[in-house]
This record gives C-alpha cells, structure tokens and sequence, in this order.
C-alpha cells in the first residue's frame, strides 16, 4: 500500500494542504478555513482535515489513504506545548509532526541550502539555517516587538494622522487619507485604536507603501524608519554568516527597494511556498517508511 504524505500551511486565515507521493511529487491541492491551534484548535482541526480530504479528493485518491497518511504540519504556536499536544493527539493520519509555520516557509524558500528568509507581513522574523543548525530572531509579538512590521507601520501611520491634526508634523496625502476615513474626527482614530489588533493596523500598511511610491514625503519617511529595523535585523544574520536572503510574507516584495544597498545582493527568490516547504518536510522525515497493515 502507497503512504501518501500530507503537507500542512496552517494560518490565522486559510489552512493549505498538499498530497504528494513518497517521492514529494504533489498530486493535489486544496484549501479550507484558519488553522490557528492556540486560539481555536477545535475548528482548526476541523479545516485541517478538510483541506486535507479535499486535496485527496482534487487528486484522484481514495478517500480512506488518510487514516494511513505522515503529515508535517507548519502552523503558529507550535512550540506551545498543551496546543500541540491536543491537536497532535485529534489528528486524522498516522503519524503527524508540527512544527513552526516559519520553518516550513524556510524550507520551501531555500530547498536544502542554507540561507535566511525574512518573513515581513503583520509580524516579523527572521529565519536562517547553517548545515542543521536553523536560528530563529525576532518574532517578539506587537507588544514588544515586530518592528518594520506592518502591524508597527499602519500604527505609525495613525499617529501620524493625529500628530498632522494637531498641527505638529505636515498633513500630507496619506495622513489626509487616514483622516477622512474617520470623518475628520481624531476620537475616532483613538476609539479604533483603542480595540484594534496586530493585524488590524497592519491592513494600513500597504497604503504607506502606495503613498510612498508616488512620493508622499510621510509615507517615505515612515519607510524608511521602519526600514532601518529591518536592516539591523539583516546585518545581525550577515554577521553570523548567512550570505542568501529572501523577502517572504505580504510585505516582502514591497520592502525589496527599501532595503540597504549593502544587502541588495544578498537577495534571492524563494524557490517555493511554505507549503511545497512542508511537503519537502514531510519526504524527509516519512518517506521512507511503510504503510502498516
């Protein structure tokens, strides 16, 4: 009997699954709802099974393979023990591993080779791998981290918003634009802030990005601070011996011209996704190995 082996990109937003034979080949594809194992590891396991079915279903397999599939899941949390635990235990496969949806995300990026992706999207961390040594930095969290982040940009640019009302800094087109999406009245920017998360704040972050481009001299400069963040972050992976880096996460291509140019051709394009990464996982550590029975 054929092992299938099962490759997991569990999010906040969407779970991914992939199925691929013993040799990695990807024989299907299929997508569900958030995984997130710490705030909701209930419905997460129900979208992690039904991603999983689907992309069985999308390849032709029968249905039944996996009760007899290996699975490396890649999701938030996994180093949570008591999250990990009781998803682990509530899996559909035979045997499972979870671990770091940044690891995964390493691993479809740079193949085998060493290197560091820097995953800038609502967070931020830095991943880099020398032989089998991988080393993970940053990742803190908004509260005390993930500067250059977007969460910390679309925060940046609510101040910004309120600083220009007050008449302290210059009201320009992205400050402007943030004002008249709350009527013009600085209550309302503080009562959203007030309640707002990480990845609230961060869906402003793309309009610094768009303001800048056209030459909005706040939304440069807010660029360029949060940009400094992250070339310190860069210089520290540099300093211990990493010479490939890729930009990955929502943010990732827009930060491409605002890094330093002393890190310019230190860049590379990932060669795949967190989930082709998870399946390359999933062939190291199962693919050998017999169905039972």
């Amino acid at each position: 009997m054929t092992v299938y082996l099962i490759g997991i990109d569990g999010g906040g937003t969407s779970c991914r699954a992939a199925v691929a034979g013993p040799d990695g080949r990807i024989l299907g594809r299929a997508q569900a709802g958030p995984a997130n194992i710490l705030s909701d590891p209930n419905t997460a396991l129900d979208n992690i099974a039904d991603a999983t079915r689907s992309a069985i279903n999308a390849a032709g397999l029968d249905k039944n393979c996996i009760a007899s599939a290996r699975a490396v899941l890649g999701v938030a949390g996994n180093n949570v023990g008591d999250a990990v635990h009781y998803v682990k235990n509530r899996l559909p496969f035979a045997q499972a591993e979870i671990v770091s949806d940044g690891l995964i995300a390493l691993q479809g990026a740079l193949g085998d080779n060493d290197g560091a992706v820097a995953i800038l999207g609502t967070g931020t961390i830095y991943i880099a791998r020398q032989r089998d040594t991988v080393t993970y930095t940053g990742g803190w969290g908004f509260t005390v981290g993930d500067l250059g982040s977007g969460a910390r940009i679309g925060h940046a640019l609510l101040q910004e918003a309120l600083l220009a009302h007050d008449g302290i800094h210059e009201m320009s087109a992205v400050s402007a634009s943030v004002l008249a999406e709350f009527r013009n009245d600085p209550r309302n920017i503080v009562e959203f802030a007030r309640q707002a998360k990480p990845g609230t704040f961060g869906r402003y972050a793309p309009r610094v990005f768009e303001h800048a481009k056209q030459g909005d001299s706040v939304a440069t400069r807010l660029l360029k601070e949060a940009a400094v963040s992250v070339d310190e972050a860069l210089d520290c992976l540099v300093a211990r011996g990493t010479q490939k880096i890729c930009l990955l996460g929502g943010l990732g291509p827009l930060y491409s011209s605002w890094i330093a140019p002393r890190h310019q051709n230190l860049m590379a394009l990932a060669e795949g996704d967190a989930l082709t990464g998870a399946v390359a996982l999933a062939v190291s550590r199962f693919g050998r190995l017999k169905a039972v029975g």
